[in-house]
């Protein structure tokens, strides 16, 4: 199992925000003679989910599309209500359902979309946008002065810079790179401790993405944030992040510091992953097999390791029971049966 924060000097734990056995099943609707059934079916998005953000680090989140990456996202930000598990803020459990105590949650807690188009109002401009984030969460000061003077600090902290070229325009007349950084500039209007990233690089040309990673490496740094960073791209959880976390299927399959998982990868989808992305150092004749076919149903999944029907090491016990996490390293755990004690 992984072992808990250890306290700062202070007596206090650095991690801000943390899930505890996180659990979010969404109810399927009734169709024809399901209408006639009394049973529920549901998809089980997310499943048990364990995993920590701590201050001034960055934690990766990798898995293929429907792993369920960015429900979890969605649940730290309390945008879903788990089904359950415990989600906390410095040890505090949180309950936002809505209202004053959503506002005071999202206010340390913010959440960047996959999409920066999609998530800025094409009739506002980039003022607007700002602006409203700031006066929401009580950053705009008293005088016109003052939110003239937040709204550029706030365009300087993401490098839209001078401001004042941006702040009128609106998200059409952005590139994609600049309109992400507009999202991210909005984010940061309520200060606060944890940035969920879903995925904000995705929708970027190649050539920009590294400059929006380093952006947020580098407001990691000054701001000491905890981040969590949501990708398929597990060559670029290595480069930015700190802890990468794996999901298939639902499920966390492997954990630890970025460097160990992604270059001594013990579970086999991780090794799947790692075996896909594209490597002109490795030869053709290097190449494995293994790992074929689709995911699971999140409905029907099977029973035991949800990676077994597709795993080239399958054994009994992996249909039958769910792994728990095996220490595999310092700091580094496989949900695997490879890994058990009697193996």
């Amino acid at each position: 199992m992984t072992t808990a924060p250890q306290p700062t000097a202070s007596g206090t734990t650095d991690v801000v925000l943390e899930a505890e056995g996180l659990t979010k099943h969404f109810p399927v609707r009734k169709r024809g003679r399901e209408l006639l059934s009394k049973t529920v079916r549901s998809v089980r998005a997310v499943e048990d989910v364990t995993l920590r953000l701590h201050r001034g680090r960055v934690t990766a989140l990798v898995g293929e599309s429907g792993s369920g990456k960015s429900s979890v996202a969605r649940l730290l930000a309390q945008l879903h209500l788990q089904t359950s598990g415990t989600i906390k803020l410095h040890g505090e459990e949180v309950h936002a359902k809505g209202g004053r105590k959503f506002r005071a949650y999202s206010k340390r807690v913010q959440m960047i979309f996959q999409d920066p188009f999609a998530s800025l109002n094409p009739v506002h401009t980039v003022r607007y946008h700002l602006t409203r984030a700031l006066k929401i969460h009580g950053r705009a000061g008293k005088t016109p002065q003052d939110l003239e003077e937040a709204l550029y600090d706030l365009l300087t902290r993401v490098q839209l810079t001078p401001p004042e070229r941006y702040v009128d325009k609106f998200p059409h007349e952005l590139s994609g790179g600049q309109r992400q950084r507009v999202a991210i500039a909005r984010a940061l209007g309520a200060d606060p401790e944890a940035l969920l990233a879903d995925e904000p690089v995705s929708m970027l040309d190649v050539s920009i993405r590294l400059g929006v990673l380093n952006l947020l490496r580098d407001l990691k740094d000054r701001l000491r944030l905890a981040i969590l960073y949501i990708t398929h791209d597990i060559a670029s959880a290595r480069y930015f992040a700190d802890e990468t976390y794996v999901m298939y299927a639902g499920r966390v399959v492997e954990g630890g510091d970025s460097e160990s998982v992604t270059q001594h990868p013990a579970h086999p989808y991780t090794q799947l992953l790692i075996d896909s992305a594209p490597d002109p150092d490795r030869p053709a004749a290097e190449e494995k097999d293994g790992g074929t076919g689709e995911p699971p149903s999140l409905i029907d999944p099977p029973p035991g390791c949800r990676f077994h029907p597709r795993c080239p090491h399958a054994m009994k016990i992996c249909s039958d029971q769910v792994p728990p996490r095996f220490d595999v390293g310092e700091g580094h755990f496989a949900a695997c049966w490879l890994y058990g004690e009697d193996r």
